[in-house]
């Protein structure tokens, strides 16, 4: 079964609170968007900033910054449960999964729309959690589903299964109702959402995806 994650993309730690208030009892996890301002021109909160936030939910952080492994403890220090870098610009995949995995959290690479899964290090692919493919340019909300995407869920499907390797698939960006079910079956395990996601009433949208995920 496909796991809805509600994306938060924003510069305002009172809206991630408010969001994240309105998301308890409905999911168990959340995605926290932190983009630097150099891996492209657009900034959101620090992660640490959600130090002070209460919440029981599961919290993942998606890295769009330069040099991810340098955002891995004020992650950890914002509450984070799994922590998802951005490759394009990081020096050392083995470092950043090490250092991730050495403080105790779950740990995840992510690949930008115009990535090849190639520039993943199959060293690290068997210590993962998760790999995040971007449907979208990464850092930025309220684009258009691109289904080049498909092809490396696909792709990472076939390798995972082929190493016997245990990493969930997570697609993240554009997603609608009139797509979610082709990112379903082309093998991804989970889809992260953006501001569409809290529009309106947020339980009755995950239903609504549920079931366009599920047939």
């Amino acid at each position: 079964m496909v796991e809805i994650i509600p994306a938060i993309l924003t510069t305002d730690i009172r809206e991630v609170g408010e969001k994240l208030t309105r998301a308890e009892g409905i999911v168990g996890r959340v995605q926290i968007d932190i983009i630097d301002g150099v891996f492209v021109q657009n900034k959101t909160i620090e992660p640490s900033a959600l130090e002070a936030v209460d919440t029981d939910l599961s919290l993942d952080f998606h890295l769009m910054t330069k040099e991810p492994i340098d955002w891995v403890e004020r992650a950890a220090r914002g509450r984070a449960d799994r922590i998802i870098g951005q490759i394009e610009m990081m020096a050392s995949q083995v470092e950043f999964v090490g250092k991730v995995s050495e403080i105790g959290l779950s740990v995840g690479l992510a690949i930008d729309l115009d990535t090849d899964i190639e520039k993943l290090d199959p060293v690290v692919l068997t210590n993962l959690d998760v790999v995040l493919v971007m449907a979208v340019k990464a850092g930025w909300g309220g684009q258009k589903f691109d289904p080049k995407a498909l092809d490396k869920v696909k792709r990472l499907d076939e390798i995972r299964a082929h190493d016997n390797s245990p990493f969930k698939i997570c697609v993240d960006g554009g997603e609608t109702l009139d797509v979610v079910d082709e990112t379903h079956f082309a093998g991804a395990d989970e889809v992260a959402i953006g501001a569409g996601i809290f529009k309106g009433d947020l339980a009755q949208n995950i239903e609504a995806f549920n079931k366009a995920a599920h047939g």
